[in-house]
């Protein structure tokens, strides 16, 4: 047997596809595409959004704000 990839363009066409495929009892799964970023650096962007660190800078005084004077 063949293996059909899907895309659909929007929720109405899955769902369409969906409903297609189970009046005909054809078994389906679900999967989710895979990420292209590292999983490490996922997560440290998940931890920064949960715990934002942020600095103050005055632009009158730019290089003493970030400590590089």
């Amino acid at each position: 047997m063949e293996t059909l990839i899907v895309h659909p363009e929007n929720k109405e066409q899955l769902a369409a596809i969906k409903a297609f495929m189970k009046a005909l009892k054809i078994n389906f799964e679900k999967k989710l595409g895979e990420s292209p970023y590292n999983p490490e650096f996922v997560d440290m962007i998940k931890k920064a959004k949960k715990n934002p660190s942020y600095k103050t800078v005055d632009p009158n005084n730019l290089w003493e704000s970030l400590q590089l004077k």
